[in-house]
């Protein structure tokens, strides 16, 4: 178990019932990067590989 699987499985467990929109999670994370500016990097490689529904060239940076 990798240690991010503990909050992944928190999120389901206190917000599993609810719907988003994506429009709601890049607000989210882009609040999360404004008050954690070091995670920038991986916060817009996850926001990418979103995007692009799970594909993409990981040599890009």
């Amino acid at each position: 178990m990798y240690f991010t699987d503990r909050g992944l499985e928190e999120l389901v467990d206190r917000r599993g019932e609810e719907q988003v929109s994506l429009a709601w999670l890049a607000d989210q994370l882009q609040a999360f990067v404004d008050q954690h500016p070091e995670f920038e990097v991986p916060v817009e490689r996850l926001a990418t590989w979103l995007a692009r529904g799970g594909a993409g060239d990981d040599d890009e940076e």
